[in-house]
């Protein structure tokens, strides 16, 4: 990947990656989770996911649970050599009860850092590619749902935390 800046006004790092590397889905998607889970805390995340969508009818994904019953649901994406696929999620429990303050990334949008006052609450390791670009899709599926609208199949690897 080409070479990269960090956008100043955020003081989260954020990415912008040369015009042939990405066309402004990794930033929009940063920003959309960012949009969803700031303000809130995670209670749970939820691995290896089914949900609806793409072409073939299902895909994989990952839940983050939220304090306010909701999840915001990050299904993997992609067409022919465009892809995007969460491969990791590393949570840091000793800072995972604190409110999230933002949505960073690093390393040309292989990992995606979500903020608290303490540092890093969650990192998500991403696999990307624009493919051959821009011609294919990629990018995650990012939705919101209440916990009782979706019907899991995976594993759940936080349980409920206390308050």
């Amino acid at each position: 990947m080409s070479e990269m800046t960090m956008r100043e006004e955020n003081p989260y790092p954020t990415e912008i990656l040369d015009a042939m590397d990405d066309d402004g889905t990794m930033p929009e998607n940063v920003a959309k989770l960012a949009e969803h889970v700031v303000g809130h805390k995670i209670v749970a995340v939820e691995k290896g996911l089914t949900v609806p969508g793409s072409y073939y009818g299902r895909k994989s994904g990952t839940a983050l649970v939220l304090d306010n019953g909701k999840r915001v649901v990050l299904a993997d994406d992609g067409d022919c050599c465009a892809y995007t696929s969460l491969e990791d999620v590393v949570l840091n429990l000793d800072k995972i009860d604190h409110v999230i303050t933002g949505v960073g990334t690093t390393g040309g949008y292989t990992t995606w850092h979500i903020y608290a006052d303490l540092g890093d609450v969650v990192e998500l390791k991403v696999g990307w590619s624009c493919g051959n670009p821009f011609y294919y899709g990629y990018g995650f599926d990012i939705s919101v749902v209440e916990v009782s609208d979706l019907t899991i199949e995976g594993t759940v690897v936080a349980g409920e935390l206390e308050a």
